[in-house]
């Protein structure tokens, strides 16, 4: 699926809760709206530099968009970019809403809270941040890690888990307890963390590992190495830019920039993930995103990284990959 307003890497992708529509964005500063009926576009939020309405030029974003992330009532999108500020956009009409400001640096993941409007943000500024989307208000913000934060998914209601990308950390955050756990593992940086269930996530990072977590270990259940291969002109292991999981299910897919998108299933009672099956994907796989449903998932694809530009894979097309997923008794 491509279009001619995601010209740039495309970075996040997030699947509407009904499974109607799909939300990408990319580093154009541009959010397209897709049908997943048509697989076709069906609206646009377009950047600031080419929107005419001064108005929506006011609330339109002026460069690369790193995170997006829909409530589960379905109402409302987030988005965030290489600026400060949080966008909040009308799903159906993609009318702007409200602007969050208090972050000082770069928006790198958005993630809603299942059992309420609490969007969680996290930032460059090393802070995580709470917001109230009933009341458009700041609820409060959370400190600890030394470096930049990469990513944030939440695993409950009032615990967030987040991976501090150069400081080499995971921490799930107890916010009504005003305390945080640490979690150590990765070699490098951490890009990625994603929930498997309420006491469960994965994380991935430029070491080229897959980790598994439990809330209760402060040391990985199980750790896949090198599970994207060998980059065989450096002799080092693939960075996987990508992971995401079937909702409260043992399928878990990662992407890197190794040419396939890779699945593998959880077993043995969380000690272990055994590799499933690839489809051969060309370029970056910079997010990944499932249906609630269970019916497909989109992959959002770049010819570089969505963090940067160290490097570029001219084969690969920027766009947006559907893959429908069969359920096999």
């Amino acid at each position: 699926m491509r279009c001619k307003d995601h010209k740039l890497s495309l970075t996040c992708v997030v699947v509407s809760p009904d499974g109607n529509f799909i939300y990408s964005a990319s580093k154009d500063a541009v959010i397209v709206k897709w049908s997943v009926e048509s697989k076709s576009k069906v609206g646009v939020i377009l950047s600031k530099h080419k929107q005419k309405d001064e108005k929506c030029k006011e609330h339109s974003h002026n460069s690369s968009i790193l995170s997006l992330a829909v409530s589960f009532d379905g109402k409302y999108l987030a988005s965030g970019d290489e600026g400060s500020i949080i966008r909040i956009w009308n799903t159906d009409s993609l009318v702007h809403l409200h602007s969050f400001k208090g972050h000082k640096s770069s928006i790198t993941g958005l993630a809603f809270c299942s059992e309420s409007n609490n969007l969680y943000s996290c930032s460059k500024d090393r802070s995580v941040r709470i917001w109230n989307l009933d009341e458009m208000s700041y609820v409060e913000a959370l400190f600890g890690h030394q470096c930049g934060i990469t990513d944030i998914d939440v695993l409950k209601k009032d615990r967030a888990v987040s991976s501090g990308g150069t400081d080499n950390t995971l921490r799930v955050w107890k916010v009504q307890e005003e305390s945080q756990l640490i979690f150590n593992g990765h070699q490098k940086s951490i890009d990625r963390v994603r929930r498997l269930d309420q006491q469960h996530f994965l994380s991935c990072g430029d070491d080229g590992q897959i980790c598994l977590w439990g809330v209760l270990k402060k040391k990985p259940l199980c750790i896949i190495h090198g599970a994207h291969g060998v980059d065989l002109s450096n002799n080092q292991p693939n960075w996987i830019n990508s992971i995401s999981c079937l909702p409260n299910s043992d399928l878990i897919a990662s992407g890197s920039s190794d040419g396939y998108l890779r699945f593998w299933k959880c077993e043995e009672n969380f000690r272990n993930i055994s590799p499933l099956f690839t489809v051969p994907v060309t370029g970056f796989i910079n997010a990944i995103s499932f249906s609630k449903d269970e019916t497909f998932l989109v992959i959002g694809v770049g010819q570089e990284h969505r963090l940067g530009r160290w490097f570029t894979e001219k084969r690969a097309k920027n766009s947006l990959i559907f893959i429908p997923l069969k359920q096999i008794s």
